[in-house]
Formats: structure tokens, sequence, C-alpha cells
């Protein structure tokens, strides 16, 4: 299985997040499992690339042309494949058609956006891929809490729910990223 990581690409994050990455990407590997991400070098990106190389998977990095021209990010040298795209948009649809399933690490703005984006197409039916929330140190209790205000105030179905799922720990990711899919009834997210 191919597994697209989504996380931070700052290096001034805490070295609990890093090691918690980094661990979890070298399990993977040693599973057989292979990474697509978005290139980056440093904070959990590059966590994620060090992990599954270290473990001995195939990685694919993924970044806009002018990433590398105007020097945006440290982009993670030892990728076996390194595909440029023109626009943020294109870069997410590669890694989006490379995944088999994704794992949404503690980030900023960009891994929200990609979150919420890729939970998205999956309500609207456009893939039926697994979608993990790695929840270290409660990093993402908050939108949790998010999710379940929208859920409460009839913004979001709470069928929602079954099509991504919170993990704390390693153990819970690989047991729900092995778990059997389930076919999605659209007709059920929808609100309105």
């Amino acid at each position: 299985m191919t597994i697209c990581v989504y996380g931070a690409a700052s290096s001034e994050i805490d070295e609990k997040y890093i090691r918690s990455i980094e661990d979890m990407a070298f399990e993977l590997a040693k599973k057989g499992h292979n990474l697509v991400f978005g290139a980056g070098g440093q904070g959990l990106m590059g966590a994620a690339a060090r992990g599954f190389k270290k473990g001995g998977a195939k990685i694919t990095g993924v970044i806009p042309k002018f990433f590398k021209e105007a020097d945006v990010e440290a982009i993670f040298e030892e990728c076996d494949e390194l595909v440029f795209t023109e626009t943020m948009r294109e870069r997410k649809a590669e890694m989006e058609a490379r995944a088999d399933a994704f794992v949404i690490a503690p980030g900023g703005i960009g891994t929200f956006e990609e979150f919420f984006e890729i939970l998205t197409l999956k309500q609207l039916g456009r893939h039926n891929k697994k979608i993990a929330v790695y929840n270290i140190c409660g990093y993402y209790d908050s939108m949790e809490n998010l999710m379940e205000n929208a859920i409460a105030q009839c913004f979001v179905k709470e069928k929602c729910k079954e099509i991504y799922k919170i993990v704390d720990n390693y153990d819970e990711l690989v047991n729900y990223l092995n778990q059997q899919d389930e076919n999605i009834n659209v007709s059920e997210l929808k609100n309105g």
C-alpha cells in the first residue's frame, strides 16, 4: 500500500512529534508500505521520509516547481521519485492519485487544508481510501471538538465520523489501515 502522509514542514516543532512520526513511518515501511508525500526534508514530512527510507520503502515526493526555484522548503534529497508540479493544486491531486490511504500527522494550515479536502472528496464519493488522523499527544483533540460541534449544530452529518478515524497510537493506526473498506453511501453524508 502507498500511504500519503500529510504533516508539518516546520523544523521548530517539539521533538516528540518528530520521533513519533519517524517511528510510525519506519514500522509501516517494515510492513511493506511505501510513501507519497510533499517532498519536504524537515519537520514531520522529513521525519516520515527518513522513517520510510530507513525501513526500506519506496519514497515518492511531490512538490511544486516554485518551491525549488524560490527556495521555499528544503526537499528530502533521498526520494526514489521526485515529481514536480506547476501548482499546489496539482501537487495535492498527484499525491491523492498515488495514495491508497492517508495519514494526517500534526501540522498547520496546509495540513488542515489537505485533510479537509481529502475528507470532502471522500464525503462526495470521489474516493474510498482510508483517512487516519494521527492524534499524537492530543494534538487533534480541538479538531475533534470542532467536528462534534458541527455535527451537533447540524452542519455535518453524524455519519461523516465513519469516513475517517482519529487514532492515538500506532497499533490503532495500523488496525484501521488494515480494515476492509466499507462502501460509502454518499446520500447519508449530505446535509440539506
